[in-house]
């Protein structure tokens, strides 16, 4: 059994619809029997599956007193899967959840306050040797932010490359039991969390080196242009030019009534070759920073 832990001491960052979504996105992919676990001692988790109708995933409400006992008795249950969510800003409590990690998601805002204050959830993290995961999580559409926070917090772990935008129907899908997949399957909502669940389910194959856990369909688009507001990716022109073919001179041959002339060479366009690289320019320097 593999356990992903979703943690971060700044509260509202969104760990508790997180981890929902999650489960239920690894049930409907077929990663195997997946189980939640809340040790929020607020239980917005165990209120939420308590709505649900839907027989998977199957749920804990668990202290830390009997986390040990809990997490034994779901992988004696055949769970392949346990994604536990954690209680805010209580140091202690998170680092006891983070030493049962085989991967720590950290959802993080794009604002300085939530940035400045994921520090301390790395630094449990680090204490404890797990590799984490961040998530950007309620990001304002088309904002520039949200692509200088995946550069602040690419300095400190892996930011996954799909953010999760704050929009309705994410928030309200959790009233009655179900999540945006489940409710509005065809949103964009839906689509980030469909390909973070991809994301993460092939991240944490690599870190435990179980090929059975791979996903079995690997969506193609995925990559570091999901990161940027779609304004951004069209301003940075991330897509690369086709390379430009250049036919060489042919050979000149020497003869008695002729002399080699001058060396012909075909002249190159220089903006062929320009390339724009992803990140900020460099006159831009940000006021805050990940501590």
């Amino acid at each position: 059994m593999y356990v992903i832990v979703c943690a971060s001491q700044k509260g509202g960052s969104g760990k508790t619809t997180l981890s929902g979504h999650l489960a239920v996105e690894a049930s409907r992919a077929g990663a195997g029997e997946i189980a939640l676990i809340d040790t929020d001692p607020q239980g917005s988790l165990a209120a939420w599956w308590n709505a649900r109708n839907a027989p998977t995933p199957h749920f804990v409400k668990a202290g830390m007193a009997d986390l040990d006992e809990a997490l034994t008795g779901l992988h004696q249950a055949g769970i392949k899967i346990a994604v536990i969510d954690t209680p805010p800003a209580i140091t202690q409590s998170i680092s006891r959840v983070v030493a049962h990690a085989d991967m720590v998601i950290i959802p993080t805002r794009p604002s300085p306050h939530d940035l400045r204050a994921v520090g301390a959830t790395v630094d449990i993290a680090e204490r404890h040797g797990k590799p984490v995961i961040f998530v950007i999580n309620a990001a304002t559409p088309r904002a520039r932010i949200t692509g200088e926070s995946a550069v602040a917090l690419s300095q400190h772990g892996t930011v996954a490359p799909i953010t999760i935008h704050h929009r309705v129907d994410f928030a309200a899908s959790m009233i009655d039991g179900r999540t945006v997949g489940e409710v509005v399957p065809n949103s964009q909502s839906a689509k980030e969390m469909k390909d973070l669940w991809f994301y993460i389910q092939d991240r944490l194959s690599r870190i435990v080196r179980d090929p059975d856990i791979l996903p079995h369909l690997r969506p193609d688009h995925l990559a570091v242009n999901s990161v940027l507001p779609e304004s951004e990716v069209a301003a940075e022109g991330v897509e690369e030019e086709e390379p430009v073919m250049v036919a060489e001179p042919p050979p000149v041959t020497e003869t008695p009534e002729r002399r080699p002339g001058p060396e012909r060479r075909v002249p190159l366009d220089a903006r062929a070759h320009e390339r724009r690289s992803f990140g900020r320019r460099g006159n831009d320097h940000p006021a805050w920073s990940v501590k």
